[in-house]
């Protein structure tokens, strides 16, 4: 992606029939951002990560399961998935989102604790 650039994040992933397609924004040694679509019905298997996720839905409706309960996001709507905790993401109908994920420094902070 092309810095200092304007983009519609919503427009720049398109919805390929019967898949997952992600795409990296920004990837560093100490973080990344994601953008990926799913289409209806794809689901991404339980995984774990060493650092908190932020998520932010941008286009749809997504399911996400964390620690085995069930939070159901619409566009616009943002969640953090804590560190450790187990999570997969449903489509019940598509959806798109971006990830967040900061590999170092933010517990030095201590916000929203």
């Amino acid at each position: 992606m092309e810095k200092s650039k304007v983009m519609v994040m919503v427009d720049m992933l398109e919805y390929i029939p019967d898949t997952i397609e992600s795409m990296a924004i920004i990837r560093k040694a100490t973080g990344e951002v994601t953008a990926s679509s799913f289409d209806t019905g794809k689901s991404w298997l339980e995984q774990r990560s060493a650092f908190d996720v932020f998520v932010q839905v941008i286009d749809g409706e997504a399911v996400i399961l964390i620690n085995n309960v069930a939070k159901v996001l619409l566009a616009g709507e943002s969640i953090i998935i804590p560190a450790h905790a187990s999570c997969s993401f449903k489509a019940k109908e598509r959806f798109k989102m971006i990830s967040t994920v900061i590999k170092s420094g933010y517990d030095e902070v201590g916000l929203g604790e």
